[in-house]
């Protein structure tokens, strides 16, 4: 085994697309694309300096991954596929920090995408066992099951737990969801941009007691990417450092026997969300209580609360009251999915948890404009997928400081594409795409007609 001390891992580009209904109008090529190039851009380097690359989707055929990246160039640098349900975009992002750490590899590229279908998620083969099946089970076993979709009976049977253990109320769902869609109107990238009174989302349809319509996260079509590097590439590029975010502490976790116990809440992940954040918050040597703001897994409002316990930004059962205080919003003690969250963002599966990577790097160099969280000097991140899996991820400025405002025209200047790609969802020009793919591998046979309908859109 290898005794060297583990390099520091810094997130050095990130780039987005919008997050839009599923309806058959974009492909994942473009998403993937899209994405890959505005990385390129923001981190201020080509393709030739990629190292690796990992594919991040659930809803595709095999090596989908190289059909992505091969449209910026084919260099024979390994790629990876990865597919670890709602948790495989930050499954990608703890894939590449483990190689860079170990010395594997300096500079690795992230990439999700997701093209997905309307309507609530379901299984695709139906002549196997489901990983989830024994999930399922036991949810019939102990908390029984109705017609709803499956997903939004696990979770709001945690939701009615934590309300049966601790006081919570079905009005502290609905103003988590209120918040994130409030959250969502300062966001260009979100597929909901309405704000709505607590009074209407409680009275949108019913999905399954407490949740109703408005506390559930929409099926998404989106990509993101991000491009990690280690100390020794931040140091041969130190042009570079002022973008760089550190990656101070990070776990991924997956089940213990407590899933299996009777909990409704540990069914859908408290139980290793909680452990997850211990060991990324020793690491970085932080705790819950030095974040000012944090992106996580709201794929319903009840997780949301929950999740809000089990990372230990709360004291134990008090995840309401923090709701009740307006201590999850600005003014607050944390400012809890600025970008809007799953719920109103959108959840395009393979592209979540980069894309809340994305929000917290904007927040920790100050591009967030008024979505801006004042006072961070840690963020936080997580990434939770069903079967199960999570992320949990603890971010720092690389100067150790605290985040400053950044004026808008410093912030067009700096960002590689012209302007302020947080608060502003654009493109770039083919001029721009063709100085950061390769010079030397680059196939138009590869590329196709994927650039000319990206640009397109924009």
């Amino acid at each position: 085994m290898s005794t060297h001390s583990p390099t520091p891992v810094y997130v050095l580009g990130v780039g987005l697309t919008k997050f839009i209904k599923p309806r058959n109008q974009v492909d994942y090529t473009e998403l993937g694309y899209e994405a890959g190039i505005k990385a390129l851009l923001d981190a201020r380097l080509t393709y030739e300096s990629i190292d690796a690359g990992i594919a991040c989707y659930c809803y595709g055929d095999s090596t989908c991954g190289q059909r992505v990246f091969y449209q910026f160039g084919l260099s024979s640098i390994p790629i990876y596929n990865v597919n670890n349900n709602c948790s495989t975009g930050s499954t990608g992002l703890n894939l590449a920090r483990t190689m860079i750490r170990g010395g594997e590899r300096e500079c690795v590229m992230v990439i999700g995408f997701e093209k997905m279908f309307p309507g609530s998620l379901q299984s695709f083969f139906k002549d196997r066992t489901s990983p989830t099946g024994r999930m399922g089970e036991m949810m019939a076993e102990t908390r029984g099951v109705t017609n709803a979709p499956g997903a939004a009976q696990m979770f709001g049977n945690a939701g009615n737990e934590y309300m049966e253990k601790y006081g919570a109320t079905p009005t502290d769902f609905a103003e988590i969801a209120r918040l994130n869609h409030k959250h969502s109107s300062l966001n260009p990238y979100s597929q909901f941009r309405t704000t709505y009174t607590l009074h209407e989302i409680l009275a949108s349809p019913s999905i399954f007691p407490p949740l109703t319509k408005l506390q559930c996260c929409p099926t998404s079509d989106g990509g993101a990417a991000a491009i990690l590097v280690s100390q020794r590439f931040l140091d041969a590029h130190p042009h570079l450092k002022s973008r760089a975010v550190l990656v101070a502490g990070q776990c991924l976790a997956t089940d213990s026997p407590a899933v299996y116990d009777g909990s409704a809440m540990n069914l859908v992940g408290y139980d290793m969300t909680k452990r997850a954040a211990q060991v990324a918050l020793k690491e970085a040597g932080v705790s819950a209580q030095d974040v000012r703001v944090c992106e996580l897994h709201d794929c319903f409002s009840a997780n949301e609360l929950i999740t809000i316990d089990a990372l230990g930004l709360c004291e134990p059962g008090k995840a309401h009251e923090m709701v009740r205080w307006g201590d999850i919003t600005y003014g607050g003690k944390c400012v809890v999915n600025p970008s809007g969250g799953l719920i109103s963002k959108g959840h395009p599966l393979g592209a979540t948890g980069i894309a809340q990577c994305a929000e917290l790097v904007w927040q920790l160099r100050g591009w967030a404009g008024e979505r801006f969280v004042e006072g961070v000097s840690v963020a936080l991140q997580h990434n939770l997928g069903l079967g199960g899996a999570v992320v949990v991820s603890v971010y720092e400025r690389a100067d150790g400081g605290k985040a400053e405002r950044v004026n808008e025209e410093v912030v067009r200047r700096e960002s590689g594409v012209g302007y302020n790609p947080a608060v502003e969802a654009r493109g770039f020009t083919r001029e721009q795409a063709d100085g950061v793919r390769s010079k030397g591998a680059s196939v138009d046979w590869a590329l196709a007609d994927t650039e000319r309908k990206v640009l397109a859109r924009f």
